[in-house]
């Protein structure tokens, strides 16, 4: 894959190259053992930050690379889905919905204590905002915050929380005012609070080597100063988060297809049948062109809502179809890819039936793909 150099500078390609060869070093000799196991080691944590690569997107005063180089991001996160494994990817990156609040929001305290050592991969943050009697219904969820002096007490229950059942730290939406989306805040809850646990490690279709957990409060006591952003101000911290989320998305949908491509030109290169190649044959020659041909126009659909969002755009509409466009694209690539490779697409030895497992929670994370068309009907004026 040829990075487009209107979008890339030599610090990304750098970025770009060290990255890979962490992920051929570091991941890849593993990550089918894994995989089978449902978590990858904490070290690579700190291994991940010892290259910086957990920094790229936070500020550089609590030890991160900046927040504004959209397409640094782009670039390590194009090579980490090289890993082959979207669990890993999500799990290792969940700093990148849990952390922003914090140091975008919370008090300078909170920012100096919990920032640092989650960017130095010693500590893990998770973002917990879905709740069993809704995914996309942020605006009405039921976790409760009540004030009693210096403290909230919380209850209620959160679940698919990614990096859920090993994090340190969660930034937990809550409700502290009435129903709707002016009751939401935000608040940071750390792992071994009394009242709080956590629960098993849920067993997924996909992302497997993401750990993903439910979260439980009873009368669990945390500290005001806890609270991230204004009392009742939550969602809004929440929204402006997606918008990076999305964009992340859809490099991951994009990166899906594009490895169940080129894992599918390998495939058909080498296997034989009725005395020739599958690349032999015309209605396979087609397919793969029509496959590339989706995954070039995603890639640069993605490109293009980043640039916009690096020159700080209001993107909420074009992030909603760009996300749409690219999981549209990963689910037909890779049910195609998996067609191709037949029976051996069914076979857990084949890195396509991996990536058309982990696919499927791509039009559903982040918002789901009916969310999205909510999101951009509203912007449409409808």
């Amino acid at each position: 894959m040829n990075a487009s150099l209107d979008y890339f500078n030599d610090t990304h390609r750098m970025v770009r190259e060290s990255t890979r060869k962490f992920v051929e070093k570091e991941i890849l000799p593993h990550i089918d053992e894994w995989e089978e196991a449902g978590e990858f080691p904490r070290e690579l944590y700190t291994k991940a930050a010892s290259i910086g690569l957990l920094g790229i997107g936070h500020p550089e005063a609590y030890g991160g690379a900046g927040e504004s180089d959209v397409f640094l991001k782009v670039a390590a996160s194009e090579e980490l889905m090289r890993s082959t494994s979207g669990g890993l990817v999500a799990s290792l990156g969940s700093l990148d919905i849990g952390l922003p609040p914090v140091w975008k929001w919370g008090t300078d305290e909170l920012k100096e204590r919990i920032v640092p050592p989650v960017l130095r991969g010693e500590k893990i943050i998770a973002l917990a905002i879905t709740e069993p009697g809704g995914g996309s219904d942020v605006a009405n969820l039921r976790t409760r915050a009540v004030r009693d002096g210096d403290r909230y007490v919380v209850n209620g229950s959160k679940t698919f929380i990614t990096s859920g059942v090993r994090a340190d730290y969660y930034t937990v939406a809550v409700r502290t005012g009435d129903t709707g989306f002016g009751g939401v805040s935000l608040l940071l809850i750390e792992k071994g609070t009394p009242g709080f646990t956590v629960g098993r490690n849920l067993k997924k279709t996909g992302w497997w080597a993401s750990d993903t957990a439910e979260l439980f409060f009873e009368d669990c006591r945390i500290p005001a100063a806890n609270l991230i952003g204004p009392e009742n101000g939550g969602f809004f911290c929440i929204m402006t988060n997606f918008q990076m989320e999305r964009l992340m998305l859809c490099v991951m949908a994009t990166m899906t297809a594009q490895l169940a491509l080129e894992h599918s030109i390998d495939y058909v290169k080498q296997r034989e049948a009725f005395g020739r190649t599958l690349a032999g044959f015309q209605v396979t020659r087609h397919k793969l062109a029509e496959m590339a041909t989706l995954v070039e126009a995603s890639r640069e659909f993605t490109y293009r809502v980043a640039a916009k969002i690096q020159a700080g755009q209001n993107c909420v509409k074009e992030v909603s179809m760009a996300k749409n466009f690219a999981t549209n694209v990963s689910d037909r690539v890779t049910y195609d890819a998996v067609q191709l490779f037949g029976g051996m697409g069914f076979m857990r030895e084949s890195v396509v039936e991996r990536l058309s497992r982990d696919n499927r929670i791509l039009a559903i994370g982040g918002g789901t793909y009916e969310i999205m068309n909510e999101v951009i009907a509203k912007q449409l004026g409808l």
